[in-house]
């Protein structure tokens, strides 16, 4: 017997056999103890959640997977949000929700322009 028309694999992880695909979420915050609360309650309201904490670890995981969501902060060790957002927004649509200490009005303004969905302020 010949199989024809399979189909492949989910590529998300599944919460059960009866279940959707979990979300996926890109968090990109380098304050420790924010990153790990909002990891911690993302994952208790059932998203997979991929954490990195800086710039260069988000490109990374940006051009690798794919995501639902980003949450991504601009003050960043290595680099600012701003150019991981840019950088993103080139290769998707996904959301971008931009999560700072900065709340000037140019910097909401620029992350906005840069492809942010959101700017929240913490």
């Amino acid at each position: 017997m010949v199989r024809t028309g399979m189909i492949p694999a989910p590529t998300k992880q599944l919460t059960s056999m009866n279940d959707s695909p979990k979300q996926s979420i890109l968090l990109v915050e380098d304050e420790e103890n924010l990153h790990d609360a909002l990891k911690l309650n993302l994952e208790l309201e059932n998203y997979e959640v991929t954490s990195a904490y800086d710039g260069n670890e988000a490109l990374k995981a940006i051009d690798k997977e794919y995501f639902d969501l980003v949450i991504l902060d601009v003050m960043l060790p290595d680099s600012n949000g701003f150019a991981v957002c840019a950088h993103f927004r080139q290769r998707s649509k996904t959301p971008i929700i931009m999560l700072t200490a900065l709340s000037n009005k140019s910097d909401k303004l620029k992350g906005l322009e840069l492809g942010a969905d959101d700017y929240i302020t913490k």
